[in-house]
C-alpha cells in the first residue's frame, strides 16, 4: 500500500488519483514506487513541476513518471499532473475512521452511508468497460454458472444466484468447498463460475479456482485488487474500487459494490434476452406468491 499520508497530505491528493494508485501500487517496480510516493507526500511541488524537475527531486527518471502515469490509465505525464490541478475533487473523507464515540447517532448513519456511496461511485469509475461487456456476453453464453464465495461473501453470491434462479439459467452456489468442487466436476469447459473474494487471497477460494481452471472454466472475479492470485487466475476481472477502513476491518460498502456488480448483469441479461427470461421470471414470481398471504 502507499506511504501514509498526513491528513493535510490527504486533502491535497485528489481522489481519483489514489484510488486508481491504490488499485495497482503492490505491482509497481521500486522505481516506479518511489515516484508514487515523491507524488503523495510533495504534492506541493509536484503540481507546478516539470517532468524534468520532478525526476530531479524524487530522484528517478524522466521515464519512470512516464510509465507511472501509464501504469494509472494517463496518457502521460501531462495529464496525470492536470488531475492535481483540478479544482474540484471528489470528497476524500473516510468515514468509519471518523467514527468515534463522541458522534451522534445520526452522524453514524450518515457516515455509513457516505461510504457506500463514495465507493459506488469509485467502482463505477474504475471498473474495466471493456472486461464488464465481456463478461456479460460470457454469462449470457454460458450453459451452467457457479457462484463462489465464503465467509460474509457468501450473502452475495447467494444474492446473484438468487436473481439468475430466477430467470431459469442453470446455476449453483454454495460456501461449502466440497460443494463447489462437486459442482465443477459435473460442468464443462466454456461453463463459467464467477468468484467474489474482496482481497482475491482466500486460500480456499483459490484452490477452487485452479480447479476449475484446470477443467477449462471461465473464471469471472469481482474483486478489489488489481494484484492478487485470484486476478491472476481470472479469465475476467471485474474491479471494485472499497478503500475504506472500517475500525474492526471489515466494512458494508465493499459488498454493497460487489452487490451492484452482479446487479447489473441481471438486469442487463434480462434486457438481452428479452421474452425468453421476462416469461420465466414470471413464473418464478407467480410461484413465490405461494408463501405470500
Amino acid at each position: 500500500m502507499p506511504i501514509q499520508l498526513t491528513e493535510e497530505n490527504k486533502r491535497k491528493i485528489p481522489h481519483a488519483y489514489l484510488i486508481k494508485l491504490q488499485t495497482v501500487y503492490d505491482s509497481l517496480k521500486s522505481a516506479e514506487r518511489k515516484a508514487a510516493d515523491f507524488v503523495l507526500s510533495q504534492s506541493d511541488f509536484f503540481v507546478n513541476a516539470t517532468i524534468t524537475e520532478a525526476a530531479e527531486q524524487a530522484e528517478c527518471s524522466e521515464a519512470t513518471f512516464v510509465r507511472l502515469a501509464k501504469r494509472l490509465g494517463y496518457s502521460g505525464y501531462p495529464e496525470m499532473k492536470a488531475v492535481f490541478s483540478e479544482e474540484t475533487y471528489l470528497d476524500k473523507t473516510t468515514p468509519y475512521n471518523d467514527i468515534g464515540a463522541q458522534d451522534e447517532p445520526l452522524e453514524v448513519m450518515a457516515k455509513v452511508f457516505k461510504s457506500s456511496i463514495q465507493a459506488l461511485t469509485d467502482t463505477l469509475q474504475i471498473i474495466d468497460k471493456d472486461e464488464y461487456t465481456k463478461a456479460l456476453k460470457t454469462i449470457d453464453q454460458a450453459h451452467k454458472i457457479l457462484f463462489c464465495g465464503v465467509g460474509d461473501a457468501f450473502a452475495v453470491i447467494r444474492s446473484g444466484y438468487q436473481k439468475f434462479l430466477r430467470m431459469g439459467m442453470d446455476v449453483q452456489a454454495s460456501a461449502d468447498m466440497d460443494v463447489q468442487l462437486i459442482c465443477l466436476a459435473n460442468m464443462s469447459a466454456g461453463d463459467v463460475m464467477i468468484v467474489v473474494s474482496h482481497s482475491g487471497r482466500t486460500k480456499n477460494i483459490l484452490d477452487v479456482v485452479k480447479y476449475a481452471r484446470n477443467k477449462g472454466i471461465i473464471i469471472i472475479a469481482i474483486t478489489n485488487y488489481a494484484v492478487s492470485p485470484l486476478v491472476k487466475n481470472a479469465d475476467i476481472v471485474l474491479l471494485t474500487s472499497a478503500f475504506t477502513e472500517h475500525m474492526s476491518g471489515e466494512i458494508m460498502s465493499k459488498r454493497v459494490t460487489q452487490l451492484c456488480v452482479l446487479e447489473s448483469l441481471y438486469i442487463n441479461l434480462l434486457l438481452i434476452n428479452g421474452t425468453d427470461f421476462k416469461n420465466q421470471l414470471s413464473k418464478s414470481n407467480g410461484a413465490l406468491e405461494v408463501n405470500k398471504f
